[in-house]
């Protein structure tokens, strides 16, 4: 079968096929290791020993999309392969070869990223058909960063169409919504949906998705995942599209800790195009890997049972927090419960900065040939899918700019606020971190948007600029449906947090595949 009509039948929309052909691949993996969860460092460590190749391992992933993406379970969460993904990998096998070493901590490790991310030499289109064929001049910087450190990028996975929701992964870019793995009928969250289900179901090895509010925690907690949404201005927004700028974070989602670190320690530092970073490089250690620590001893952890305990929780979700703050305090851990946050609801009720207008004309101005240059446009260019159209409407409404705007203003003065509560807290309680279930309810079904999701991820982490990292917690409803732990703390404060996700990890060890997506024979 031709390259193309390999394409057209896996779903790629027929404008990227000139961009997004991929040598034809087998429909078996041709691997002598287990592909299925496999980690950075036993493939470094198989490359290494001679029994793995990049291109082994890249024509292995390319397998797996082609025979779960669009055909079997039918995840639907790649918008498109990269042509030169091969070429790539066989570039990086021989300079091992001519070497014998890696040439960097990420050497030939396949990626799945969010196309919401800009990349030279393949389109980035935010999930809209309005971007459809719009390729940028340059990397992202994460992009570049991981690039440099020996990556592939091997795919742009689907999204919630310009990261809107955090709710459903659709837009008008894939047809279709991006199913999830460990239940076909249910949703991935969003809006990193995509990179969410294909690093789940082993699509590829590793990911790196965006979140505003929500979005690289709540579908990495919905698909059994890691997820790190760092501090505001420790992980650069260049070359991302923006939602919503001020709130704008990109990071590593990953089937382990590790991994995660391992992504981060490439990614995190200062970038001269993003001045949000300009403390980057003084505030984070020399590597993120030194806190790879599997006990808590001397860390104090606080409760948030106001986030955990609301009227709609799932109970079972509420079940495995409570056995997630025991596997805690049996690691180490000092448990402090319960850790209230002063005002918090009254404070939440005044952050609205809409500035999604403002900033993706920002963006659109920095594209060698934009598509459309002005959110008017593309409302009136009609490509964006349905359930998108209104939310382009509202923030059409935005005048002026984040400085200006009237309730930017005063949503910059609830976030101070918020942060001065927060930090109030957890000083008079002596904690290193609160804890909460990322979302308080399982993966709703594909299509309801009724009933409660339970989403906490955006109650603390984005208005404060705080980081947070989800952690596998388990499984609910007959054991089929994942659930997250969220690790939240000050400012700068990832050391910690890593060591609380690792070590609650190696404790628990609650990551598992889907049964979706068995290995290939």
């Amino acid at each position: 079968m031709s390259m193309n009509a390999t394409l057209r039948l896996l779903g790629i929309p027929a404008v990227l096929l000139a961009t997004a052909c991929t040598p034809d691949t087998p429909t078996r993996s041709p691997l002598g290791v287990d592909l299925i969860e496999l980690t950075i460092a036993e493939t470094h460590q198989a490359m290494l020993s001679g029994k793995l190749t990049a291109r082994m391992l890249t024509e292995a992933y390319l397998a797996r999309i082609e025979a779960y993406d669009k055909k079997g379970p039918s995840f639907n969460s790649i918008i498109m392969v990269n042509s030169r993904a091969l070429e790539r990998a066989d570039e990086l096998d021989a300079e091992l070869a001519r070497t014998g070493e890696l040439t960097g901590p990420l050497h030939g490790i396949p990626f799945i990223v969010k196309d919401n991310y800009d990349t030279h030499d393949m389109p980035t289109t935010g999930g809209s058909a309005s971007l459809a064929g719009s390729v940028p001049s340059d990397d992202a910087y994460q992009v570049r960063k991981i690039r440099e450190a020996g990556a592939i990028v091997l795919a742009k996975s689907n999204l919630a169409e310009f990261a809107f929701t955090a709710y459903e992964t659709v837009g008008s870019m894939l047809p279709g919504w991006t199913f999830n793995p460990y239940q076909l009928n249910r949703v991935t969250a969003g809006s990193s949906g995509g990179t969410a289900a294909a690093v789940a179901a082993n699509l590829g090895l590793v990911g790196l998705g965006t979140d505003t509010g929500n979005s690289i925690r709540g579908p990495s907690g919905h698909n059994a995942l890691v997820g790190i949404r760092s501090t505001q201005g420790l992980t650069s927004r260049d070359g991302i599209i923006p939602l919503i700028a001020s709130r704008d974070v990109g990071g590593p989602m990953t089937r382990s800790v590790e991994d995660a670190v391992r992504i981060f320690d490439v990614i995190a530092g200062t970038d001269p195009s993003d001045p949000v970073t300009s403390e980057a490089d003084a505030r984070r250690p020399a590597s993120y890997m030194d806190a790879l620590v599997a006990n808590l001893e001397g860390i104090r952890i606080g409760v948030s049972r106001e986030i955990t305990y609301t009227e709609t929780a799932d109970p079972e979700v509420l079940q495995r927090f409570e056995e997630a703050v025991a596997d805690l305090e049996r690691a180490g851990a000092v448990i402090v419960d319960d850790v209230v946050i002063p005002d918090m609801d009254t404070i939440r009720a005044g952050l609205d900065c809409p500035s999604f207008r403002y900033d993706i004309e920002n963006y659109l101005a920095t594209l060698p040939h934009p598509p459309y240059r002005t959110l008017e446009e593309i409302r009136a260019s009609g490509k964006v899918h349905v359930t998108v159209m209104p939310r382009v409407s509202r923030y059409l409404e935005f005048e002026g700019t984040p400085a200006t705007n009237p309730s930017c203003i005063e949503t910059a003065r609830n976030q101070d606020r918020l942060r001065e509560a927060v930090r109030l807290a957890m000083s008079e309680a002596r904690v290193d971190a609160l804890i909460y279930p990322t979302w308080n309810n399982p993966a709703r079904l594909v299509g309801d948007l009724t009933s409660p999701h339970g989403n906490n991820s955006p109650i603390l982490s984005p208005p404060t600029g705080f980081p947070a990292i989800t952690v596998p917690m388990g499984f609910v409803w007959d054991d089929t449906l994942p659930a997250g732990l969220q690790i939240f703390g000050d400012a700068w404060s990832e050391p910690t947090l890593i060591r609380i996700a690792y070590a609650y990890e190696q404790a628990t060890h609650h990551r598992r595949p889907p049964p979706t997506a068995p290995a290939l024979d």
